[in-house]
């Protein structure tokens, strides 16, 4: 006897009939012999309505104030409740027994950051104890408890980290991911398409791409799954086909320069103007961002012939109203001349593989890529697997298609 961990995202659970749908593949995987715990999202688009009624009803009059984090993600555990009753209801329907639990039902317990907690265990024993009696557990993805008791929300896609989480406190045989594609493409295929399904893929590769804006499984689902060596698959939740296996890099993947193409469609570049040019500095102005629980990307620093100098880096867009005030407060408490401005109409093309540790000329090929598309790059950085250009948002798609192609992407390998 296996014991199977299976998640199924917002459109896999979006009406009653996929639910049905995705009980059935559960039960069908129960019926082989393995113990099975589900993990949804909630149905659809519940969250981004549950985000637009939050907006409407923190507008008062001229006033239009950001939810209470706190109260937002109240609000947003409410989604996945739903799912998992209703789940539990099908699989009761398809005549098994079955038990769904919240995240702070089993145990699950964050840290405080809300709206981007971080798991820091699971009391998974409640879980072990329904499996032996024979029952098919539901759990809530996407959701947790702080240690006194608040409802915290993993961040979008965080149903993938709670689903690799359980994996690895269960030690499942595998954690199987079912969304709307086959498995992880070589680029977005709404985007470029003439991508590619890749078979197999590394924790690195994924990793990687996850944080560069590939969307179908989130970054801390990846880094759980490495660090636990844990077997990932995503597949489709409408079909039977096999999917892609994420697993440990092997030897034959440096044969590859690249394995896939990445496009984070919407970034901030934040530029501090005249900062001392002094130590501790640097230092000061990226923990006051850190203790905000706002993730920096990019960061380029000049030093000016006045002993000042500009630091700028990049942030998601969706994290702007949060650090706008912090960069405010901290060019206030640095004096002279120093000052921000905000620039929002950015994107970032990226190309990942393990093969590039091996090869050379990458990046020659990929800026040449971009020029030939008529893409103007304003900055480039780069790590042992991947080379990462800031681009105007609205070269974006061309750019993304035109580094797939210069890889050969679409080809069989």
């Amino acid at each position: 006897m296996g014991l199977i961990v299976q998640k199924f995202g917002g459109t896999s659970v979006a009406n009653a009939e996929r639910i049905h749908r995705a009980a059935a593949r559960a039960v069908e995987t129960k019926e082989r012999g393995n113990q099975v715990v589900i993990v949804v999202s909630a149905m659809g688009d519940t969250t981004d309505d549950l985000l637009d009624l939050a907006t409407a009803v923190c507008t008062y009059g001229e006033k239009v104030s950001n939810p209470p984090k706190r109260e937002l993600d109240q609000l947003l555990a409410t989604g996945e409740q739903v799912t998992i009753a209703l789940m539990a209801m099908a699989l009761h329907a398809q005549g098994h027994d079955a038990i769904s639990f919240t995240g702070g039902q089993i145990g699950l317990i964050t840290d405080g950051a809300f709206s981007k907690a971080r798991i820091q265990s699971i009391n998974h024993h409640r879980i072990l104890n329904e499996l032996d009696a024979g029952k098919i557990v539901i759990v809530a993805g996407f959701q947790g408890v702080t240690s006194d008791g608040h409802f915290t929300t993993l961040g979008r896609g965080g149903s993938n980290a709670t689903l690799v989480a359980l994996g690895a406190v269960l030690k499942a045989d595998v954690c199987e991911n079912y969304t709307d594609v086959d498995g992880i493409y070589t680029a977005d295929p709404r985007i470029v398409p003439n991508a590619r399904k890749i078979d197999q893929i590394s924790y690195d590769e994924m990793l990687e791409l996850s944080g560069l804006g590939a969307s179908v499984l989130q970054t801390r689902a990846v880094e759980f799954a490495k660090k636990y060596n844990v077997k990932l698959e995503v597949r489709n939740s409408q079909n039977n086909n096999p999917g892609t296996l994420i697993v440990a890099e092997t030897p034959n993947m440096e044969h590859i320069e690249v394995s896939g193409a990445a496009l984070k469609k919407e970034l901030v570049r934040v530029t501090i103007k005249a900062v001392p040019d002094q130590p501790g500095v640097a230092a000061k102005i990226f923990s006051t961002i850190a203790q905000a629980n706002v993730v920096v990307d990019d960061i380029i620093q000049n030093v000016l012939d006045d002993n000042t100098a500009n630091i700028s880096f990049t942030v998601e867009h969706g994290d702007l109203a949060d650090i706008k005030p912090i960069v405010e407060k901290l060019t206030k408490e640095l004096g002279g001349k120093t000052q921000a401005n905000y620039q929002s109409d950015l994107s970032k093309v990226s190309a990942v593989g393990v093969g590039m540790r091996t090869h050379t000329g990458v990046a020659e090929r990929m800026f040449r890529a971009l020029a030939d598309a008529a893409v103007n790059i304003q900055n480039i950085t780069t790590s042992e697997i991947k080379i990462s250009c800031i681009i105007s948002k609205e070269d974006g798609p061309k750019a993304l298609r035109a580094v797939h192609d210069a890889f050969g992407l679409s080809d069989a390998k």
